[in-house]
């Protein structure tokens, strides 16, 4: 039955905006997982902020040698009623920018995606999908254009020294750069957005997600979350 649930619940937000995985090569069968009731119950919260908790894998012993790539760290976080982060505020994003200078952390994952993959070719709001096809997965909310560099942070360079996002990795032979990561100087470029391949392994930071924990108190009642 809770199965059932989430299944109907994920139908109902490709509906909204088409979710997607991350790039291949993946180990085959890989899913956006659903939330565990008993870690949910026992989630560790590192800081509050504006009311959201936040974990930060460096901080925990158990995770402070640990890195995953994007969906991994999806999966890592819902399990547990929270996802990869959704920096939509400026204060938001600095918030966790101060995070990365002042630990000294290179990288970390955040929800944000390419909207690439079956479906969003018919989305004409989308096109062109490098400008207007980025969205936060975790809340299902589209990114402001790229071009718009007053309602986002993506960074002025990067390896091909150009401004993010520039599929630096595709155009030299790779994988498509489909995620968004939060760079801390890599290019000496400041803290800024960066797209980057899925695959890639990086730390991460979970926050809170009331729709989780409303979905396991829901089907849970008797767990305390």
């Amino acid at each position: 039955m809770q199965r059932l649930v989430l299944a109907f619940a994920l139908v109902a937000c490709v509906a909204t905006l088409v979710a997607g995985q991350a790039f291949v090569p993946q180990p085959a069968g890989r899913i956006l997982e659903p939330p565990v009731p008993s870690l949910c119950a026992q989630r560790k919260i590192h800081e509050k902020f504006n009311g959201k908790g936040y974990y930060f894998s460096w901080k925990d012993a158990s995770t402070a040698n640990q890195q995953m790539d994007w969906l991994g760290i999806r999966n890592w976080c819902r399990q547990r009623c929270m996802d990869s982060i959704s920096p939509e505020t400026s204060v938001e994003n600095e918030y966790i920018k101060k995070k990365l200078v002042d630990d000294k952390v290179k990288y970390i994952w955040t929800s944000g995606r390419l909207c690439d993959f079956k479906g969003c070719e018919e989305r004409v709001d989308l096109k062109p999908l490098n400008v207007n096809g980025w969205f936060w997965t975790a809340e299902l909310k589209k990114l402001a254009p790229t071009t718009d560099r007053t309602q986002n942070d993506w960074g002025y360079s990067g390896g091909i020294n150009k401004p993010q996002p520039d599929n630096r990795e595709l155009i030299q032979g790779g994988a498509p750069e489909n995620c968004l990561a939060i760079l801390n100087n890599f290019y000496n470029d400041g803290v800024h957005w960066h797209d980057v391949a899925c695959h890639h392994k990086k730390p991460w930071v979970c926050e809170e997600s009331e729709a989780l924990v409303n979905y396991v108190r829901f089907t849970n009642p008797n767990i305390g979350v």
